[in-house]
């Protein structure tokens, strides 16, 4: 039986010709990923282990972007405990204001993962770099301090759901849509440990960062990994930017999955995940009356280029709700000056929303939009869960930058096509 894109790229770096589903290996890493958040607690194992060096320092990327700019004491602390241990051991892949972005938008940015690739990060979105043609996955932090030690991690090697998307994205959907539909197809552990591999005639609709959000959200479904083949958008985006070798793995055509799911991206409508599991998804005839409080629109979801385009376009030339806080946030510096730029800023302004520094903020509940008990957010972040964004009794709906910005101006849950 052949193998898998995932299971080719883990027996590539495990130095095995092949592996099936089920077997525990040991592979060789090509970048190791901790945060502000994660890392210090990568950092306390790795001193007590009494680990005296990092393997290969420059596969180590420490990007302190969920609490920062500093929110508080604690925050500044758990900084600079990463910030001495990177001077330390010569971990220039070091990212802090001024430098660092939203971590899973930035490491592709900044070339340091690219397809081929076997990525962990002590953080469960890790899985992002798929869209690459990465095989890349979330880890704790004890396994982030073993991989910063030895370069290496084990892996149990997982099975995979293949999911075929077809024909052309039907107007106001993107990437968010498709991979909610899929969520809501399958529930939040329909994936358990599993691949989700996408392939089909629809992904050259996609765009790069479609492909992002595809792969961040494949935790949602409770998968190992996302990934995509290795096609034109992916060399275009790779090209000049990627700081290694292109390695493409493919699929073999006797490939064994669990189940085949087929997406036909042209009968998608807006989809919405209602509170408090991302599985929950509504489409525009079930949506209801829903009275909004705040719209975020960012993250390492949402907050490319692209997002932010999509969201401006939507309020050129409109109000935010009275009554309604719209955050923006560019998930990077380099996202961060091309908006403004491009002149996005003064959209987003004109429109009476406020535009803040890369940062992970509100998404976990940190800072930059926290919300208060009763009050409801509309959001192009991953996560619902309860007490997300805030207050254990306020609620957060999922959703595209399209709805996003359409509810902004709405001042309830909306498509773009309700306030043309």
């Amino acid at each position: 039986m052949g193998m898998t894109m995932s299971q080719k790229i883990l027996a590539a770096h495990a130095g095995l010709e092949s592996v099936k589903a089920g077997q525990l290996i040991n592979a060789e890493l090509d970048m190791v990923l901790g945060n502000d958040i994660t890392s210090p607690v990568a950092v306390k194992e790795f001193e007590k282990a009494g680990f005296s060096c990092i393997r290969c320092p420059e596969r180590v990327s420490m990007v302190m972007d969920h609490f920062t700019p500093n929110k508080d004491i604690k925050a500044a602390e758990q900084v600079k405990t990463v910030r001495t241990f990177a001077n330390k051991y010569g971990v220039e892949n070091f990212f802090d204001v001024g430098r660092m972005g939203i971590e899973h938008a930035l490491l592709p940015e900044q070339g340091l993962v690219g397809a081929g690739d076997l990525v962990i990060g002590a953080d469960s979105h890790t899985c992002t770099y798929g869209a690459l043609g990465a095989f890349s996955t979330g880890v704790g932090s004890t396994d982030m301090a073993a991989g910063m030690m030895s370069g290496q991690c084990w892996f149990k090697v997982p099975s995979a759901i293949k999911f075929v998307l077809k024909n052309k994205p039907a107007k106001y959907i993107c990437g968010k849509d498709v991979i909610l539909h899929i969520i809501g197809l399958i529930g939040v552990d329909g994936a358990l440990y599993k691949s989700m591999e996408f392939t089909g005639d629809g992904i050259q609709y996609l765009s790069i960062d479609d492909r992002f959000t595809i792969c961040n959200m494949a935790i949602e479904a409770g998968a190992k990994n996302g990934i995509f083949p290795v096609d034109d958008v992916t060399r275009e985006y790779l090209n000049g930017r990627f700081k290694r070798e292109i390695r493409v793995f493919g699929a073999d055509p006797d490939a064994e999955y669990e189940r085949v799911i087929e997406v036909d991206m042209s009968k998608l409508q807006p989809t919405v995940a209602f509170p408090h599991l991302p599985e929950n998804t509504r489409t525009p005839e079930a949506w209801g009356e829903v009275k909004i409080d705040q719209v975020v629109i960012g993250s390492c979801t949402n907050g490319h280029i692209s997002d932010l385009r999509i969201a401006a376009d939507i309020l050129r030339g409109k109000k935010v709700a009275k009554g309604v806080r719209c955050i923006v946030i560019p998930a990077t510096n380099t996202i961060w000056k091309q908006a403004m730029h491009e002149g996005l800023f003064d959209v987003f302004i004109d429109a009476g929303a406020v535009v803040s520094t890369p940062t992970c903020g509100p998404c976990l509940g940190g800072h930059m939009g926290i919300l208060a008990a009763g009050e409801r957010a509309v959001a192009t972040t991953n996560r619902n869960f309860v007490g997300r964004m805030g207050h254990v009794d306020s609620e957060v709906y999922l959703a595209s930058p399209y709805v996003a910005a359409a509810s902004a101006v709405a001042g309830k849950l909306a498509t773009p096509s309700d306030i043309e």
